[in-house]
């Protein structure tokens, strides 16, 4: 819940005017919880005495602004954008856990809707080898149960399970990379904002990504795999792989001319 350090409140306001649920209010002069509300923490970011408080969240994680650990210059980006590529072809090098800490810190702050939160990520890197096998041997029991029928789908696994059938070493649907990284969760739109965020926080520590639609169908069809990565049953919104490039990018790609309007 959210709880006022009355000693600390100046009665600014400005807490009860940046709340999205109306859940705060000024009282004799100071700022007041009148109902249970999100727990954005909005009102703990902008109040400038520091008097607000999450109590189910750790305090200790709120760092105080400063315009040059925070600003992000906008060319810097904007070009961070242009030269991320989809990376299929990996070293041999896992990703140090340090990295994975960080990679999972920012998709944790990501935005979410309502602020629910309802999102589980999953790194496969130190059982990877078990996994993999476990998702081939998913495929064949799928291509089995839907044996004679015809789909896209079902053509492009079959395609995986015979390539990896006739060599145990082939690496089409894993690319070598050394870490799967899964978001499980209900809503797409939560887990496309989490998976932007995770994929340049990943580029900013020298490693790369590819989001893998293949893998994600793959691991769609074998509960054994999905009861693996999430035994609450949350279904695959992100299915991405993470490691080391094995391949240096010289500049930015050319794009099509994007169709935009402004009204």
């Amino acid at each position: 819940m959210v709880k006022i350090e009355e000693e600390q409140c100046i009665g600014c306001g400005k807490c009860v005017q940046d709340c999205v649920g109306h859940a705060l209010k000024l009282e004799d002069g100071k700022a007041a919880v009148k109902r249970e509300c999100i727990l954005c923490g909005h009102c703990a970011a902008i109040c400038p005495m520091d008097a607000v408080k999450i109590t189910e969240y750790e305090s200790d994680e709120m760092i105080p602004y400063e315009k040059e650990r925070f600003q992000l210059d906008p060319e810097v980006y904007a070009n961070a954008v242009k030269f991320r590529r989809s990376v299929r072809n990996y070293k041999e090098q896992p990703v140090e856990i340090e990295k994975i800490r960080k990679i999972l810190d920012v998709a944790a702050h990501t935005a979410t809707a309502k602020n629910e939160r309802k999102m589980k990520f999953v790194i496969v890197q130190d059982r990877l080898d078990e996994f993999k096998e476990m998702v081939f041997e998913g495929i064949g029991e799928d291509l089995e149960l839907h044996k004679g029928e015809k789909s896209p789908v079902t053509a492009l696994l079959y395609s995986f399970y015979k390539g990896r059938t006739r060599d145990p070493k082939e690496e089409f649907l894993f690319r070598n990379a050394p870490a799967v990284l899964y978001i499980m969760g209900e809503r797409l739109d939560d887990a496309g904002l989490a998976a932007q965020n995770i994929e340049m926080m990943a580029q900013a520590l020298g490693l790369g990504v590819l989001y893998n639609g293949y893998l994600k169908a793959a691991t769609m069809c074998s509960e054994k795999v999905r009861n693996f990565l999430d035994k609450e049953g949350r279904p695959v919104a992100v299915c991405m792989l993470i490691g080391y490039p094995a391949v240096t990018y010289r500049r930015t790609a050319p794009r099509k001319e994007a169709e935009y309007e402004i009204l």
